[in-house]
């Protein structure tokens, strides 16, 4: 990977390798270069009360590798398996794509990239859940 790019809003927050960076008045771009950098936009950071579906989960499992809370080492399988279970419910060419995305970026090691595609996944969700209920 050449470096990640993240574009922020006005006063937007990123956790960066611990240290939560805010940004000033104006829109920016930061171009992080160290490999393996720890990444989460506080933004798309998911409560722990939050996790209760079984995107948000995964996506969970992510942000906590991002966050610094739990390593790699520890939840690398973990997350794996998750965005396997999730294949075998998401069956559409689109959301195999990023589940393929997905799995590629984790067992890279670039977890943003993971958690960023798998986000794709959180409207599909949402819709059959409330398709689900009626």
């Amino acid at each position: 990977m050449t470096g990640l790019v993240i574009r922020l809003a006005p006063r937007e927050r990123v956790l960066l390798n611990g240290a939560i960076i805010e940004n000033g008045d104006k829109r920016t771009s930061l171009s992080i270069k160290t490999p393996n950098a720890s990444v989460l936009r506080l933004r798309d950071a998911i409560h722990p009360d939050d996790a209760k579906t079984p995107v948000k989960r995964t996506c969970y499992l992510a942000q906590l590798i991002l966050s610094g809370d739990a390593t790699a080492d520890d939840l690398h399988t973990p997350l794996l398996r998750a965005v396997e279970q999730l294949s075998q419910v998401f069956r559409d060419p689109d959301s195999h794509r990023h589940l393929d995305d997905a799995t590629t970026a984790a067992v890279n090691g670039e977890y943003y990239q993971a958690l960023k595609a798998l986000r794709c996944l959180l409207p599909r969700e949402a819709r059959l859940l409330s398709a689900r209920q009626v």
